[in-house]
């Protein structure tokens, strides 16, 4: 199914034995390598970066460049919305649930990851948000209110498991009708609440707007605090990320609903699902729920297991957080590349009226793809191990900065062993 993933991923042509050999060895390697070398903190946030040439800045940041990007993104917007509306209740020849999919949730991956966060200036509902206010200035209104100090991320982590329940539970994800409702009510909220806390509502309450920003800190583009744009270590950008309340939340939601897509296709859970009482929908929503909590579960014992071995330390949940998102990275790329070079070819061909034509063969083959997948997944999480250790030796005395590093190696390990199997077995 189109709005599933990417299909069945078992029985991938590599051998486990040598990929969870391979991965725990790069794990242990990498952990004592950063125990024994790596004493000090060496990432810098959002003071790192080599400054891009000045002209490069002034073309990003002109007032037409950003108003050509809110365009493109509203009249991509319309297109979609128009293709949902009047065209056929088929995705194989309706390019608007492939358009959602394909080409917003996982295209903003790779766009994200080379461009920054892309989605803030392209964000139909933003330009929505800036025209209505325009039209509404000689009109009296009340003042913006401000945002509660505790909201963070919370409304985007609920938008994100909104998003993927859509895509991995709902009955037909891929019929233009239920797509249509969803995304036009998700909107009508989004501006309503815009309305009332400002346009700065979309930083912390926009699914897609997080996702991407989430995403971008491990872009090799990105800016300083003094506004510069750099080209930077983009382990550099992961470390600034900020400490917000809902920021676990988020990455777990992001973690455990890839997660879910990587078994909901298993013939075990299909079976259980089908045949249980409390039919298919309830059934497959707790199961996304159980994924999600479990993720969720798991860091906040590593979070305690870590405030126990190495004392206490501010916000110690949050504190992290920052590096589950190379896992997330990891696991996004392992469970969605196929989807993305496979149905994004023909989605386009389709919305520009040549679905008829040959989509391009996938660049890798059968074992291209499993081992294009298994690197993605032991890469970020050996990214996480060294994010992690950075953090470490920065909060912690050093003789118990490696010590405290024991439950996020623990974590890790698991993380490995279920991404890996999911995609193995």
């Amino acid at each position: 199914m189109l709005a599933h993933g990417i299909g069945s991923q078992h029985d991938l042509p590599i051998s486990p034995f040598y990929a969870f050999a391979g991965a725990f060895a790069a794990l242990f390697v990498s952990f004592l390598a950063l125990g024994l070398l790596w004493s000090t903190s060496r990432f810098r946030g959002d003071r790192a970066g080599r400054p891009l040439p000045a002209a490069v800045q002034r073309l990003a940041d002109a007032p037409a460049t950003r108003h050509a990007l809110r365009l493109l993104g509203l009249a991509a917007a319309l297109a979609v919305l128009l293709c949902l509306l009047l065209g056929p209740d088929d995705p194989d020849r309706n390019p608007g649930p492939g358009a959602v999919y394909v080409l917003l949730w996982v295209g903003l991956v790779p766009a994200s990851l080379l461009l920054g966060p892309v989605w803030r200036l392209l964000n139909p509902l933003r330009t929505l948000h800036r025209l209505i206010r325009r039209a509404r200035r000689g009109a009296a209104r009340t003042p913006d209110r401000p945002l509660p100090p505790r909201l963070g991320l919370w409304p985007a982590a609920a938008g994100l498991l909104g998003f993927t329940w859509l895509e991995l539970v709902s009955p037909d994800p891929a019929s233009t009708t239920p797509l249509l409702l969803a995304l036009t009510a998700y909107a009508a909220l989004q501006l309503a609440l815009a309305a009332r806390f400002g346009e700065h509502w979309f930083d912390h309450g926009d699914a897609f707007e997080a996702y991407s920003t989430l995403l971008s800190r491990l872009s090799p583009l990105g800016r300083r605090a003094d506004g510069r744009l750099v080209v930077r270590n983009p382990l550099h950008g992961l470390d600034a990320t900020p400490e917000r309340p809902g920021l676990v939340a988020a990455v777990c939601v992001l973690l455990g609903s890839t997660a879910y897509d990587g078994f909901s296709d298993h013939p075990a859970w299909i079976n259980a699902v089908q045949t249980s009482p409390l039919g298919r929908t309830p059934a497959a929503t707790l199961g996304l729920l159980g994924s999600v909590g479990l993720v969720a579960l798991l860091y906040c014992l590593c979070a305690a297991a870590t405030r126990l071995v190495s004392g206490p330390v501010p916000r110690p949940l949050t504190a992290f957080a920052h590096s589950l998102l190379p896992i997330a990275l990891g696991y996004l790329t392992a469970h969605y590349f196929s989807l993305f070079v496979t149905e994004g070819p023909r989605t386009v061909m389709m919305a520009l009226g040549t679905d008829n034509a040959l989509p391009p063969a996938p660049p890798l083959g059968p074992e291209g793809l499993a081992a294009l997948q298994v690197i993605a997944v032991v890469t970020g999480h050996v990214l996480g191990v060294v994010a992690a250790h950075d953090r470490s030796v920065r909060l912690f005395p050093p003789a118990r900065a490696v010590a405290g590093q024991l439950p996020m190696l623990a974590l890790m390990i698991t993380y490995t062993v279920g991404g890996l199997s999911l995609l193995l077995n």
